[in-house]
């Protein structure tokens, strides 16, 4: 019974599903009825629910033929209607027909008239486009055209922003016609053309500015040269005003703009043409001469065609390349100052043109570059002075060659380059400087000594008198009482000497002008330079004249009170030295002048010779002596040789009435000892072997001259009886 109870709930429960299945077939779209249908299958009641389809069917085929045979009639009417609209709707289709064939007939011209206005709208629609892509096209030409031209021209950096232009702006627009693309395919060329010609324009400038360094260079160092002269007017007259036109400042920048299209900043020359206005107020700026446009334009080209490194770098490497060159001195440069200062202008027009370069572009080079090319022209500028000043003989040429490597470093020191090296190579040729002024005022101490008479000078007027004092620092009370005319104790070359140191000092003054030397350092060389010339110059050349052969006493005796006045006035020429340095002689660490040693050695080398020379002349009478040692005869006189010689000895020992007194005594001593020796020796040579009266009287008279000749006191200030004390030996041997 259980069993029955299931079976038909599951009887139940199909139907239930079958209904539900032909309910969604009946309201579900024909394309979607698959999974339906595939629900049908999957069970087991397919036959089942084939039947209650087919059940369904004939259901629904029931009611459609209830609604047929409910509208039938209507039906029917429908048709009847329909017959009798056909034969009304043949009629307007004749009717329709003949109005279409009436209506060609008639709209046949018109519409050939339409054919031709259509034709007429498409060719105007076509010439429209046609406009309207010519506009497009004509702005593209136009700019090429342009960019032609500006090539040129020449004015390359105006092209290349043209061709930025075109090929950013005004070739996308029109990037589909045939000619753009030529000239799309074109702009690489042109863009390496224009980098060929600007860097054409670039070597040209190079070359040119290489080959007019040295006017750029000169033109700076007249306008430092203007600058500094016009600063010692202002320092020697600080309560005036100048009225000076303002200097030009040393980084000008010029009105050269880049993208002009002036005539000036599309010229190449590297140098304007700037006539010589040496005669001129003011000298031209140094880089008022340089058009830099070549520059400006090739670093701008490069920089917007992103090759801005290349071309530094080849910049760079060209003007170190020129800097070697200007470097190279020429071999003859050391012979005229013309030489060296065409080899300073070269290095100052290069370093102006680079220092100009360095402020008025970013980065084409910089400081470090301008300091590595400073250190390498500074070295060797400093090896070359060396070699060829070394060269020189001539003071004058060194003394230029100085102030002209002062007005080069002061030059070069306004552009910020440091120039300490070049003062201290200064120092160096300041020693050569001295040596090249001793050589030369060694010649003019020989020639004043050479040519000096070596007598005192005379005076026969008040005029001339003031003139020798004016010229030499001499004061003599007595002197100034006697009337004229009358003489100076010294000889000419006393002043001449005296005027000579003085101009020495002065020549080694100028050479230490300009130097940046405290007054110390100057009063220091122009001392240690001085104490040369005195201790080695001139004391050489009086050593010379003292030691000549053909000396005289005279000359020796006027030599010694020569020196003795020029020792005098070695304190004239401290003063001298001071006023002109205004450094006192007390000042710590001051070099003493050693003209006191100086001259005191050449009055002791005079001395000897006098003495020497004194023994000479005694020694050349007794050679005339001829004594008879066997003589009978009784003389009555001295011998005649001896007479002369003491005739000589009293005239030489007159004139030296102005030596000191010490060295005149010195001297007659001298004379009287060597006499007195010498007799001796003539009575003792081994020749006498015997003696008569009458030769010892004869020798006996000549002694008794010798000593009568000692008591006549032929040199004022010996005690009395001192002189014959020479004698005093020959005495007892007779």
């Amino acid at each position: 019974m259980e069993r029955g109870k299931m079976a038909e709930a599951e009887s139940l429960e199909t139907a239930a599903e079958h209904e539900r299945i032909l309910r969604e077939i009946e309201s579900t779209d024909t394309a979607c009825i698959g999974p339906t249908l595939r629900s049908v299958y999957d069970g087991e009641e397919h036959g089942r629910f084939m039947e209650k389809l087919e059940t369904r069917i004939r259901n629904h085929d029931r009611e459609i033929e209830k609604m047929c045979n409910f509208h039938y009639q209507g039906f029917v009417d429908s048709i009847t209607e329909l017959l009798k609209v056909r034969g009304e709707a043949q009629k307007l289709k004749n009717q329709v027909t003949d109005t279409n064939r009436k209506l060609q007939h008639e709209g046949k011209e018109l519409v050939i008239a339409m054919e031709e206005l259509k034709h007429c709208r498409l060719q105007q629609r076509n010439i429209s486009a046609t406009v309207d892509k010519l506009m497009l096209c004509l702005p593209v030409l136009e700019m090429y055209s342009k960019l032609r031209d500006q090539m040129k021209t020449k004015r390359h950096y105006p092209a290349l922003k043209t061709l930025e232009h075109l090929e950013h702006t005004y070739l996308p627009q029109v990037s589909h016609y045939r000619f753009c693309k030529v000239m799309v395919d074109n702009i690489p060329k042109l863009r390496e053309e224009i980098k060929d010609v600007s860097m054409s324009d670039l070597k040209d400038f190079l070359e040119s500015i290489r080959k007019h360094s040295d006017k750029i260079g000169e033109t700076a160092m007249k306008q430092a040269q203007q600058q500094r002269n016009l600063d010692n007017i202002i320092l020697q007259q600080p309560r005036i005003g100048s009225k000076r036109k303002p200097k030009k400042d040393a980084y000008t920048i010029f009105d050269t703009e880049i993208g002009s299209t002036s005539p000036k900043s599309e010229q190449d020359s590297g140098i304007l043409d700037v006539e010589d206005e040496e005669d001129d107020e003011e000298v031209p700026g140094a880089q008022d001469l340089v058009d830099f446009s070549p520059v400006y334009r090739c670093l701008h080209i490069y920089s917007v065609l992103g090759a801005r490194e290349t071309f530094e770098n080849y910049y760079r490497k060209q003007r170190r390349k020129q800097a070697r060159l200007v470097l190279q001195p020429p071999s003859n440069m050391h012979e005229t100052l013309d030489g060296y200062r065409k080899y300073f202008n070269q290095i100052v027009g290069f370093f102006v043109v680079e220092d100009h370069i360095l402020h008025t572009t970013q980065g084409l080079v910089n400081r470090a570059y301008i300091d590595e090319l400073w250190e390498m022209a500074l070295s060797k500028t400093i090896a070359a002075l060396r070699t060829h000043s070394s060269y020189c003989s001539d003071p004058n040429l060194v003394l230029d060659l100085k102030n002209l490597i002062v007005l080069f470093a002061d030059t070069l020191q306004v552009y910020g380059f440091p120039v300490n090296q070049l003062f201290d190579m200064l120092l160096e040729i300041r020693d050569q400087y001295s040596e090249t002024l001793l050589k030369k005022w060694s010649g003019i101490f020989r020639n004043i000594l050479d040519s000096d008479n070596y007598s005192p000078i005379p005076v026969t007027s008040e005029e001339i008198y003031k003139k020798v004092v004016g010229q030499f620092p001499f004061q003599d009370t007595e002197l100034e009482k006697q009337p004229f005319p009358k003489k100076f104790p010294f000889s000419e070359f006393v002043p001449k000497v005296y005027n000579q140191i003085k101009e020495f000092i002065y020549a080694c003054l100028k050479f230490s002008e300009d130097l940046h030397l405290s007054s110390t350092e100057v009063d220091d060389m122009i001392r240690k330079s001085t104490n040369l010339l005195l201790t080695r110059t001139l004391s050489s050349s009086l050593q010379n004249v003292i030691k000549r052969k053909n000396i005289g006493l005279t000359e020796l005796v006027q030599i010694i009170i020569n020196t003795t006045h020029l020792e005098k006035s070695c304190k004239y020429l401290e003063e001298f030295i001071t006023n002109i340095t205004n450094v006192l002689p007390e000042t710590v660490h001051t070099t003493k002048l050693y003209g006191t040693t100086t001259f005191k050695d050449a009055r002791h080398a005079a001395e000897e010779e006098i003495y020497t020379n004194l023994n000479q002349k005694i020694d050349q009478f007794l050679q005339l002596a001829d004594y008879d040692w066997m003589t009978g005869d009784l003389g009555n006189k001295a011998s005649d040789y001896l007479v002369d010689l003491i005739a000589f000895l009293r005239s030489t020992f007159a004139v030296f009435t102005h030596l000191p007194g010490k060295v005149a005594q010195t001297a007659c001593m001298s004379a009287c000892k060597h006499l007195a020796t010498s007799l001796m020796q003539l009575l003792l040579e081994a020749e006498v072997r015997q003696l008569t009266l009458g030769a010892l009287q004869q020798f006996n008279l000549d002694v008794r001259e010798c000593e009568q000749f000692a008591r006549s006191g032929p040199v004022p200030g010996f005690q009395e009886d001192t002189l014959q004390l020479a004698f005093i030996d020959l005495r007892q041997s007779t």
